[in-house]
């Protein structure tokens, strides 16, 4: 996965694609000619767009393979609570695939012939897609937007945050596990935001433990040899939403489709999302009465 480098001076910088931290940068020329300062007419069609989509939400992870897609899809669950397998085009775009009532899902995967065909796609090919499911879906009026993006930071992040400037991102909330080769690539995911000006909702250790459902005793499966997420959290000033603990239902429930909050209600791993849920939710309504607060004076 290429990455932007961690102390990059930015797109909109004199020094954007000529620093010397900007050498192996794949987004170098791209800074270098200027374009990437040059508002794209996109950014104002999906402002349009977004109107009716009340708050938008960025899963991120510097490590692939730390649960961030399951808690994407558990965390889309939840909030879906509160409130077919073909993509097909209306005259207002095209239309999400919808697991249930309120709950409607945008993939590539859905866009391919076959489930096994491999996605082989350069930076330009990517960020077009992006900018479709942005502008040309048919969302309506939904309160949550989740955006699962891949591990690290690279074209995807940078297109995805450009895109959405406009149309106002509440956060990131961004997945690791307690063992320290998944915090050192959190801890440049955390600087990449701060170097973007994205907002951090909080971070998830994801997991983190497990409980053993007949004797109830807990193993560390990864454990947090430097103080895990907890202690990186304090060191960097970042909040802590919560830790989930591993559950062998979460991987059966994943592979049917099926809710897993639902079907083990009790499991300490529900109560876990349950508890980080809520704490996105109100970080999100906060962030919508202070915005409202600074229009309406």
């Amino acid at each position: 996965m290429e990455e932007v480098p961690h102390d990059c001076p930015g797109a909109d910088s004199a020094q954007a694609g000529r620093g010397a931290s900007c050498q192996g940068c794949p987004n170098q020329r791209l800074c270098a000619s200027g374009a990437g300062a040059t508002p794209d007419p996109a950014i104002e069609e999906i402002k349009e767009k977004m109107k009716t989509v009340k708050h938008k939400i960025l899963v991120l992870s510097g490590k692939g393979g730390v649960g961030k897609s399951t808690f994407s899809a558990h965390l889309a669950h939840g909030l879906a609570e509160d409130e077919n397998t073909q993509v097909h085009q209306s005259g207002s775009g095209w239309s999400p695939v919808y697991m249930e009532d309120n709950l409607g899902v945008m993939s590539v995967g859905f866009l391919l012939s076959s489930p096994d065909d491999a996605v082989i796609w350069r930076g330009p090919k990517k960020n077009g897609m992006i900018k479709q499911f942005l502008r040309d879906v048919d969302w309506g009026e939904v309160d949550y937007l989740i955006v699962d993006t891949p591990p690290g930071t690279s074209d995807e992040h940078l297109s995805v945050i450009q895109y959405l400037a406009a149309a106002h991102i509440d956060g990131a909330v961004i997945i690791t596990t307690p063992q320290e080769v998944s915090l050192q690539d959190v801890r440049k995911e955390i600087n990449f935001c701060q170097k973007v000006k994205l907002p951090i909702i909080g971070v998830v250790e994801n997991m983190s433990g497990f409980i053993c459902p007949k004797c109830k005793k807990e193993s560390q499966i990864f454990p947090p040899t430097t103080g895990g997420a907890e202690l990186m959290c304090k060191d960097l000033e970042v909040p802590l939403l919560g830790r989930v603990p591993l559950d062998p239902l979460i991987g059966k429930n994943c592979d049917k489709g099926q809710s897993f909050l639902i079907d083990a209600p009790d499991s300490p791993a529900t109560l876990a999302y349950r508890s980080i849920i809520q704490k996105i939710q109100e970080f999100c309504n906060l962030r919508q009465s202070e915005e409202e607060n600074l229009i309406s004076s």
